[in-house]
């Protein structure tokens, strides 16, 4: 249990501002685990498979959001 919230923040703004970030090695990282979920088979054949019912799906309710606020409105 952490007893003192503020203490913690002020100790990881502090780590993060201490060690900058290194793009070559953060992507090193991305690409590695990338490369172990491949070998996993934790993605598909086709990473865009149903992408397109996904578009539809947030247009309807992009749209659903605006009519009905203007309703309540």
């Amino acid at each position: 249990m952490i007893k003192n919230p503020q203490k913690l923040r002020k100790f990881e703004y502090q780590l993060a501002r201490k060690n900058k970030a290194n793009f070559y090695k953060n992507l090193a990282i991305v690409e590695e685990l990338h490369r172990e979920a491949r070998n996993l088979g934790v993605f598909g054949v086709n990473p865009l498979e149903g992408l397109e019912v996904d578009i539809k799906l947030t247009r309807i309710i992009n749209h659903v959001r605006r009519t009905s606020y203007k309703i309540i409105k």
